[in-house]
């Protein structure tokens, strides 16, 4: 007999569902869990899952995703549908719309928070951090530059699309939180040559 429905699909506990992780992964832009794997974002989902629950048990009743895209993949279109809050329960954005409207969306240095609700680091700080790789477009697809799908921890040579959590700074789009510019390359040193430490943006579905 199959079981209540209520059992297998248990409703979340906590709206908790956005954060900025508060270190790189371990290999740069590379975050294949092992060599099977095509692309790196069932790693780099598995990092924000491990990250959420850390700060918050409750968050593993959520589906996390890391704002990541590939070239086969956009990192809208693997996020839900929204809202999204911080882990001190703000609101950032009410929909995937509403998250890629740059007027519209409140995604700020003060609500763009790391899984322990801190602030993270931006221009003016030190040492600066406010590069969040994406490999994406402003709109949320796929941009040219991804760490070869997030395989690669080169130095140089390969790149990936980064925004500035605080909306400011340089770049050709320095206001634009997921594509204000690409990274220096796809190793931890060149994320923080860049302005980053390779932080990403996860979201809850």
């Amino acid at each position: 007999m199959d079981a209540p429905q209520g059992q297998i699909d248990a409703p979340p506990t906590t709206i908790f569902s956005f954060f900025i992780t508060s270190t790189g992964g371990p290999l740069g832009g590379d975050f294949r869990r092992n060599a099977a794997d095509t692309d790196g974002l069932a790693g780099a989902d598995e990092i924000c899952r491990t990250k959420a629950i850390a700060a918050l048990p409750a968050a593993a009743t959520r589906t996390w995703r890391a704002y990541l895209s590939t070239a086969a993949v956009n990192a809208r279109d693997r996020i839900g549908a929204g809202p999204w809050f911080n882990k001190n329960n703000v609101m950032v954005a009410t929909s995937v719309a509403n998250l890629h409207d740059a007027a519209a969306n409140s995604l700020t240095k003060a609500t763009a928070l790391d899984e322990n609700g801190a602030i993270v680091n931006g221009s003016g700080d030190t040492p600066n951090v406010h590069d969040i790789i994406t490999g994406s477009t402003a709109d949320g697809m796929a941009a040219a530059t991804h760490c070869n799908n997030w395989t690669s921890s080169a130095a140089t040579g390969v790149t990936a699309q980064a925004g500035h959590h605080d909306r400011m700074g340089g770049g050709a789009n320095p206001t634009s939180w997921n594509s204000a510019h690409a990274t220096q390359g796809c190793s931890a040193g060149a994320f923080v040559n860049s302005g980053g430490r390779g932080s990403f943006y996860c979201f809850a579905m």
